[in-house]
C-alpha cells in the first residue's frame, strides 16, 4: 500500500466531489421542461426518481451520466496519483452526488455514481456489483434492494481482489449508501417499498 499524505487524500476527495456534485438529474429534467425533479416522488435527483416522470430515456441518461461522474473521477485520480489510491476520488464523487453544495447539500442516494467509480477502479468488482443489482432488480423489481445488496457486497469483493486499502474505502461508501437509503430500508422492512416504475 502506498503511504498517503493528508494533502493527497484531500485533493482526491475534492476532485471527486467537484465532479460528483453536478446534478444531472435536475439539469436534464429542467432542460426538457419537466420542472424540478425534487418536487416529485422521493425528491432526490437520481435516475430512479427521474424514472417516475415516465421518461425512460431521460432516466437512462441520468443513470449513465451519474455513473460517469464516479468513473471520470477515479480515472482522473489514477492519472494524477498512484492507481491504488484512485478510489478516494470515487468516494468524493459519491459525497458530491449525495451532498451537492449547489443544492443545499441535498442530492441523490449515490448508487449509480458508486457503480461508475467501481467500474473504473476495478472492472471485475464493478461488473459484479452491476450484476447483483440487475439480478435483484429483475427478480424483485425493487431498485433499493438491489442497491443495498450490491453496496454491501462491494467491500468483500475489493478485499478479495485488491486487499484492505480499497476495501476500507468501499466500506465507507457502503455505509453512506445505507444511510442515504434509511427510509427505503424502513419501507423494505414494512413490506411497502415501491417497485420499479411505481410510487414514491
Amino acid at each position: 500500500m502506498v503511504p498517503l499524505a493528508v494533502e493527497t487524500v484531500a485533493g482526491l476527495l475534492l476532485l471527486g466531489y467537484a465532479l460528483g456534485s453536478i446534478p444531472f438529474g435536475l439539469l436534464l429534467t429542467r432542460a426538457v421542461g419537466l420542472g424540478d425533479i425534487r418536487a416529485i416522488g422521493s425528491g432526490n435527483i437520481g435516475a430512479t426518481n427521474v424514472l417516475r416522470t415516465g421518461n425512460r430515456k431521460l432516466a437512462a441518461a441520468t443513470l449513465l451520466l451519474d455513473a460517469a461522474k464516479g468513473a471520470v473521477a477515479v480515472l482522473l485520480a489514477a492519472y494524477l496519483a498512484p492507481s491504488q489510491v484512485a478510489l478516494w476520488a470515487g468516494l468524493g464523487a459519491v459525497l458530491g452526488h449525495m451532498f451537492p453544495v449547489w443544492l443545499g447539500f441535498r442530492g441523490g442516494k449515490g448508487m449509480a455514481t458508486t457503480l461508475g467509480a467501481y467500474l473504473a477502479a476495478s472492472w471485475p468488482v464493478g461488473l459484479a456489483c452491476c450484476a447483483i443489482w440487475l439480478v435483484v432488480a429483475w427478480l424483485r423489481r425493487i431498485s433499493s434492494l438491489g442497491t443495498l445488496i450490491a453496496a454491501a457486497a462491494a467491500p468483500a469483493l475489493f478485499w478479495a481482489l485488491h486487499g484492505s486499502s480499497t476495501a476500507v474505502i468501499a466500506l465507507v461508501i457502503a455505509v453512506l449508501v445505507f444511510v442515504a437509503h434509511r427510509s427505503n430500508i424502513g419501507r423494505l422492512i414494512a413490506g411497502v417499498e415501491p417497485r420499479i416504475g411505481e410510487g414514491r
